[in-house]
C-alpha cells in the first residue's frame, strides 16, 4: 500500500510525467522575430519548395509518436488509451534519458485497425518516426504491416521487436556464459502473442533450430485446430517441427530454455522438473513474472532472468528502443528491418566480456551509459548495409552524437559504465 500510495503522490504532484520545453532562448524583440514571426516564414517558404527540408528545419527527424490504443496496457490489458497514458509518458521519459529522442503520447480512442491507421498516416508531416507500444495482438500485426506499407518513416512495434532484441542479446549471453551453442538447443516460449512471435523468429535469425510456442489450448504445431489466427499458423510452419502436443509441462521436457511473454504464475516449479539442469529462465510477465526466480533456482536453473528492477538480470525494452531509434533516425531510416533488430541485439550482447559474465549478470543494466550508443552505432551500419538509409553518417558518429545527447541529460559520464553491475 505504501508503494501504491506512493506512486500515485508522485504523479498527482508532477501532473504527469513530461512537458514541452523551447531549444531555443527567446529574450528580446530579435529572438522573437526569429523564433516566430516574420523569420519563421523563411523556414516554411523552403519547405513548401522541398518537403523533404522540413527536417532540416524542425524537429521533425528526432520526434517519435508513441501511439496507442490502450488495449495491452503493462499486464493490466485493456485498459483504454486514457489509463494508458502514463505508460506513454513513461515511455517519452526513456526514450529522450537514454537515446535523446524526442517523443510524444498519441494514445488513439479508437481499436479499429483502419482507424488507427488512418490517424497516423495524417499525422506523418509531423513525426521521423512512429512507435507502437500496447496494442493488443493480432491487431498489433495488422497495424504495424499497414503503417509500414503506407509510411515513409520507420515503424517499430516496441512490445515485439523491442522485446525480441533486448531478449536476444540476453540469451546469446546467457548461453555463451553456460557453453551452450544457439543452434543446439531448445526453446520454449510461454505465450504465442505479438513479443513472442517476433522473438521467435529473431532468434531464428540468430541461429536458432527448435523452438516451440505454447498458449492458454497448448503446443502449437503446423494443422491445429481452434485458436489458429493467421500469425500463429504462419510462425508454426516454423516451429514445433516434431509436432509435439500437451500443455507447457510437456512442452518442457527436455528444454534448455523457457521464455515466458505471458502471466504471472504460468510456470511452476513442477513444470520445470522436466527441463535439462543448468536452464536458463527469462520469466518477462510484469510487474509479477512467471515464476519468482528463488523458486526457478532451487529448481536447477542456472540463469534466471525477469522484467524486473529488483532482481539480477533485468531483461527491459528500455536496452533496445532508444538506442535502435536514435541509430535509425540518424541515418534518416526508411525502415527498422530484421537485420537492423538483429544488429541490436548483438550489439547488446557484445557490451559484456566473456570473462566478466556471470550466473547473474548476462545483460546490461538499464542504467549502463555505454547501451544506447553501442545499439544505435551497430543499427545504423546495419540500416547502411541493407540500403534503407537515406543520410550519410557513420556508425562512428552517430554512436558520438547519442553520448551527447544523453550528457545534456545526465552530466559528463565517469567511466560510461554507471550502474553496469
Amino acid at each position: 500500500m505504501e508503494s501504491r500510495d506512493r506512486a500515485l503522490r508522485y504523479h498527482e504532484e508532477n501532473r504527469g510525467k513530461i512537458q514541452i520545453i523551447s531549444k531555443v532562448r527567446v529574450r528580446d524583440q530579435a529572438d522573437l522575430s526569429l523564433a516566430y514571426t516574420p523569420g519563421v516564414a523563411e523556414p516554411c517558404r523552403e519547405i513548401h519548395r522541398d518537403r523533404q527540408l522540413v527536417n532540416r528545419y524542425t524537429n521533425r527527424a528526432n520526434l517519435v509518436a508513441i501511439v496507442t490504443d490502450g488495449s495491452a496496457v503493462l499486464g493490466l490489458g485493456d485498459i483504454g488509451p486514457e489509463a494508458g497514458l502514463p505508460v506513454m509518458e513513461g515511455k517519452a521519459i526513456l526514450f529522450k534519458m537514454f537515446g535523446g529522442v524526442d517523443a510524444f503520447p498519441i494514445c488513439l480512442d479508437t481499436q479499429d485497425p483502419a482507424k488507427i491507421v488512418e490517424v497516423v498516416r495524417l499525422l506523418q508531416p509531423s513525426f521521423g518516426g512512429v512507435n507502437l507500444e500496447d496494442v493488443a495482438a493480432p491487431r498489433a500485426f495488422e497495424i504495424e504491416a499497414r503503417l509500414k506499407e503506407t509510411l515513409a518513416v520507420p515503424v517499430f512495434n516496441d512490445d515485439q521487436h523491442g522485446t525480441a532484441a533486448v531478449v536476444g542479446g540476453a540469451l546469446l549471453n546467457a548461453l555463451r556464459h553456460t557453453g551452450r551453442r544457439l543452434e543446439e538447443v531448445r526453446i520454449v516460449f510461454n505465450g504465442a502473442g505479438a513479443a513472442a512471435i517476433a522473438t521467435t523468429r529473431l532468434l531464428f535469425e540468430l541461429g536458432a533450430r527448435d523452438i516451440s510456442l505454447v498458449d492458454r489450448h497448448g503446443l502449437i504445431y503446423e494443422g491445429r485446430d481452434g485458436e489458429m489466427n493467421p500469425y500463429k499458423a504462419d510462425i508454426a510452419r516454423m516451429t514445433n517441427l516434431e509436432r509435439r502436443r500437451g500443455d507447457l509441462a510437456a512442452a518442457l521436457n527436455g528444454a534448455d530454455v523457457f521464455i515466458g511473454v505471458s502471466v504471472a504464475g504460468a510456470l511452476t516449479m513442477e513444470m520445470m522438473r522436466g527441463m535439462k539442469a543448468g536452464g536458463i529462465v527469462f520469466a518477462l510477465a510484469n510487474p509479477v513474472p512467471e515464476i519468482w526466480p528463488v523458486h526457478a533456482l532451487e529448481m536447477g536453473a542456472r540463469v534466471v532472468g525477469t522484467g524486473r528492477c529488483d532482481f539480477p538480470n533485468q531483461i527491459n525494452n528500455v536496452l533496445g528502443f532508444p538506442g535502435i531509434f536514435r541509430g535509425a533516425l540518424d541515418v534518416g531510416a526508411t525502415d527498422i528491418n530484421l537485420a537492423m533488430r538483429v544488429a541490436a541485439a548483438r550489439a547488446l550482447a557484445g557490451l559484456i566480456p566473456e570473462a566478466e559474465l556471470r550466473d547473474d549478470y548476462v545483460v546490461a543494466n538499464v542504467l549502463d551509459r555505454r547501451v544506447a550508443p553501442a545499439v544505435a552505432a551497430a543499427v545504423a551500419q546495419a540500416a547502411h548495409q541493407t540500403g534503407v538509409a537515406t543520410v550519410n553518417v557513420s556508425p562512428d558518429w552517430v554512436a558520438e552524437h547519442c553520448r551527447a545527447l544523453v550528457s545534456e541529460i545526465w552530466g559528463p559520464e565517469d567511466n560510461g559504465r554507471e550502474g553496469a553491475e
